[in-house]
């Protein structure tokens, strides 16, 4: 194999990965805050879920066929709701005994393999460059040694695809599930009319566009355009006042969730202060965590609609 930039580019940065992560990931013994398995794959024994990321709605790139003369051959933008899962599974088990635990998953729940080749069948390190992972130290990748598998399925016209690549570092095997379940960007703009109609007729008024990443409450800049309609609300009436409610799923410990939510509606309230000049005393707010579902709490769409801030009419 021809020596490259992306070689040199990883002889240069492995050392200084190694040094900085190694210890950070050793010292984890039990799953990130928030994290699951996805349902009916589950994890090799013994692992911990060092990384994990559900979006609604997303993009992720996997690869259906290997790499020829250093360049894609079938490289496929997937949009729809992605779950990204990262595990290390400690010193014993080979990259390729991992790799065919989830295959062998992956099969029984129906996916029809794509891809499944190792390093050099691949495409060596311009393959791993062109595939999503979870940055470092959740998840590790050697161009150098590793093994791929892409996989697809239909169920009642929605498709599914899945990735799983397995890789090692001093011993231990960190592999990185990628799901992509597609499907369309559902509308979750709710416009200050609506909001208004909500509060008149049923009191509240749930809100879907106000995102945050998993167990922080700092809001993304995504959120803008929901905050905005907000603003307008309150603008355009003088008098009203409301409540601002968070609320979570069922995952995580109950006092937690009840303190997060809270902080999740401060942070509303305190950017509607500070950006949009409402007065912060037309706004109180509260955290009831998981208390008011609306959706059950046993499933993925379920728990999606529970994760959501509310207006309250006083």
């Amino acid at each position: 194999m021809p020596f490259s930039r992306h070689m040199f580019g990883w002889l240069v940065v492995i050392p200084l990965l190694l040094a900085h992560g190694t210890t950070t990931a050793s010292a984890q013994t039990r799953d990130v805050a928030g994290a699951r398995d996805y349902p009916g794959i589950g994890r090799f024994g013994g692992s911990v879920i060092t990384g994990y990321v559900a979006k609604d709605f997303d993009a992720t790139r996997m690869q259906a066929a290997a790499f020829k003369d250093g360049q894609p051959t079938n490289a496929r933008r997937l949009e729809g709701r992605i779950i990204r899962i990262a595990y290390r599974t400690n010193p014993g088990p080979s990259i390729l005994e991992v790799s065919r635990n989830f295959e062998t998953q992956l099969a029984k729940a129906g996916f029809e393999t794509l891809l499944a080749c190792d390093t050099d069948a691949c495409g060596g390190i311009p393959f791993t460059e062109s595939i999503d992972t979870l940055p470092v130290p959740q998840m590790w990748v050697d161009g150098f040694n590793y093994r791929y598998y892409a996989g697809r399925k239909s169920d009642g016209g929605r498709e599914t695809y899945a990735s799983i690549i397995v890789s090692q570092n001093n011993q231990e095997i960190f592999a990185q599930l990628t799901v992509a379940e597609l499907g369309a960007l559902e509308n979750k703009m709710v416009d200050a009319a609506a909001m208004a109609k909500g509060l008149g007729e049923t009191g509240h008024i749930a809100l879907y566009g106000i995102y945050f990443d998993t167990d922080k409450a700092v809001l993304k800049p995504e959120s803008r355009p929901t905050l905005e309609q907000i603003a307008k609300l309150l603008s355009s009436q003088p008098q009203l006042n409301v409540f601002i409610v968070g609320h979570t799923d069922s995952q995580g410990a109950y006092e937690y969730n009840l303190d997060l939510s809270k902080r999740r509606a401060e942070a509303v309230a305190a950017e509607l202060v500070k950006s949009y000049r409402i007065a912060q005393a037309r706004l109180r707010t509260a955290g009831v965590g998981l208390l008011a579902p609306v959706g059950s709490n046993a499933t993925d769409a379920g728990r999606s609609l529970n994760r959501r801030v509310e207006l309250v009419a006083p």
